[in-house]
């Protein structure tokens, strides 16, 4: 940690007055990020993936478990199709945030959508559903880049068995907000940034009530943008993560690319890009939960018997069975960007 002031000095090119905002940083080694209360785990999906197929499949076949970070592009559990066929949840909510590519989603509830370039779905597990989430190939003459966040957010004990809920928020509603220069976009996925306030969150959300101060916003900045992040509720947790190789200064210390910082939530602070390519920052903030976290792969409860009860509840119940043809369903490569809730089925507007 002490040593990324020099370093970020050397690659900034300039000295500035560090203020006192910045907690700790760490080095992001892979697609995983450490995470504060309430979120429970961050993953940055980055994927090369090339031309499908007819089936929309990749030209390799999966090995049942394929997270090699230093691959192009990986299978995950996929076979041919990669992504992850269907896999059960309690105790807590998805969000899966899309910066570019398709991400076919079906559940246990009869739920399902394709959504991606800067749509946002938002699931509450809740008492329990199974769900996949596959990665069509669906361009045949062209490759298929695909970059999206999985950000788990806690639910409290109160809600943790409530029925599951989803929402999709379409890109094209989803507030953003521009600095004067055309230098910074700030896309609000959760929570209140100056005028620009997030979609609605599924209602039993950590996120549903003001009074948590849940946000989840991604910065974009060109060369030269600045942003002042506001400060917000002291009782807050805020970390800041620079997701690619760009270097940026943050509360006037040069931090380099691929770095967790954990700020004090309670100070504004202004992110320079110093670097000379575009910089991208994740934000995520929110009052914790105070409670003990009880987390067994899929499940996040309470206690160890609530996560025993899980297991039980789900070899007896497959949490309302898999309606589905496959287990790693997809959707025809024409069919377009959809959700279909509780019966209801939309398109993403033209």
């Amino acid at each position: 940690e002490n040593q990324s002031q020099p370093l970020g000095n050397k690659i900034c090119g300039f000295f500035r007055m560090a203020g006192n905002a910045i907690l700790r940083t760490k080095a992001l080694t892979g697609f995983h990020f450490d995470t504060p209360n309430p979120f429970l785990f961050c993953v940055y999906h980055k994927d090369e993936y090339p031309a499908g197929d007819q089936q929309m499949q990749a030209p390799r076949k999966g090995n049942g478990s394929d997270f090699n970070p230093a691959a192009p592009y990986r299978m995950y559990h996929g076979d041919r199709i990669p992504g992850f066929p269907q896999h059960p949840h309690r105790g807590f909510e998805t969000l899966s945030a899309s910066i570019t590519g398709i991400v076919d989603h079906s559940d246990s509830v009869g739920n399902a959508g394709r959504y991606g370039h800067g749509d946002l779905q938002w699931m509450t597990a809740g008492k329990g559903i199974v769900h996949g989430e596959n990665f069509p190939l669906i361009n045949r003459d062209r490759p298929n880049p695909l970059r999206f966040f999985q950000i788990w957010l806690n639910l409290p004990a109160k809600n943790k068995m409530v029925d599951p809920h989803f929402v999709m928020h379409w890109a094209s509603k989803i507030p953003h907000v521009k600095s004067a220069d055309g230098k910074v976009d700030v896309t609000v996925w959760a929570g209140q940034l100056q005028d620009a306030k997030g979609l609605p969150p599924p209602p039993h959300s950590w996120a549903a009530s003001e009074a948590n101060d849940v946000a989840v916003w991604m910065l974009s900045l060109q060369p030269g943008g600045r942003f002042k992040l506001p400060a917000a509720a002291s009782t807050s947790n805020r970390s800041l993560y620079i997701i690619e190789e760009t270097p940026v200064t943050v509360d006037g210390r040069c931090i380099p690319g691929r770095q967790m910082i954990d700020l004090r939530a309670d100070k504004e602070v202004e992110v320079i890009n110093t670097g000379r390519d575009l910089a991208e920052l994740l934000m995520l903030q929110g009052k914790p939960i105070d409670e003990p976290v009880e987390q067994h792969g899929p499940f996040v409860m309470n206690t160890k018997e609530e996560i025993q009860q899980a297991f039980a509840d789900y070899r007896r119940t497959q949490f309302g069975g898999w309606p589905w043809p496959q287990d790693a369903m997809v959707f025809p490569p024409g069919k377009g960007r959809f959700a279909l809730v509780n019966g209801k089925e939309e398109y993403a507007p033209a």
